[in-house]
């Protein structure tokens, strides 16, 4: 036990702030997934899944979309975080208030035009093939907006029938 440590008999346990937790510590180490579930990601950032609940109430950027059966499926971006807070927090030496206003306080990422951030968002162009399938020539649009204006305005005047009677 080192100097640093801190005995807290009330709560069973000695804290103590050097001793590694465990886990990986850059985002370039997780696995190539989208979606953890809460065992995993308390495995991967060796963080306990009571931290990492109580993470999710100190730091509102961190929010698991919670599926069907309740449980809680972290995005890439969230275990990106908490393994920014726990850095803050288990090296720096940050209190959570002060791991908050540090993390409020960081510029957002903006996409600046022609981007390679921009660029992967913008949806990849159709197959010429793909495309020819959606392309309705004017004349057949138009016949189609014809007939629907039609039986539009034939169930307009039997409402307007009926509201009469």
């Amino acid at each position: 036990m080192s100097e640093n440590s801190e005995l807290r008999p009330e709560l069973g346990f000695v804290f103590d702030p050097t001793e590694d937790v465990g886990g990986i510590t850059t985002p370039e180490q997780l696995p190539a997934k989208l979606y953890f579930r809460i065992g995993e990601v308390s495995q991967l950032t060796g963080l306990k899944a009571h931290v990492l609940r109580y993470w999710e109430s100190e730091f509102p950027a961190i929010a698991p979309k919670k599926m069907g059966s309740n449980h809680r499926m972290y995005r890439r971006k969230d275990v990106e975080l908490i393994l920014e807070i726990k850095h803050l927090l288990y090296e720096k030496r940050y209190t959570i208030e002060g791991a908050r206003k540090h993390l409020e306080s960081k510029p957002k990422p903006m996409a600046v035009k022609g981007s390679k951030a921009q660029a992967a968002k913008a949806p990849a162009p159709m197959p010429k093939v793909q495309a020819g399938l959606f392309v309705v020539s004017s004349d057949v649009a138009e016949r189609v907006h014809a007939g629907q204006r039609a039986r539009w305005r034939a169930e307009l005047q039997e409402i307007l029938k009926l509201l009469n009677s």
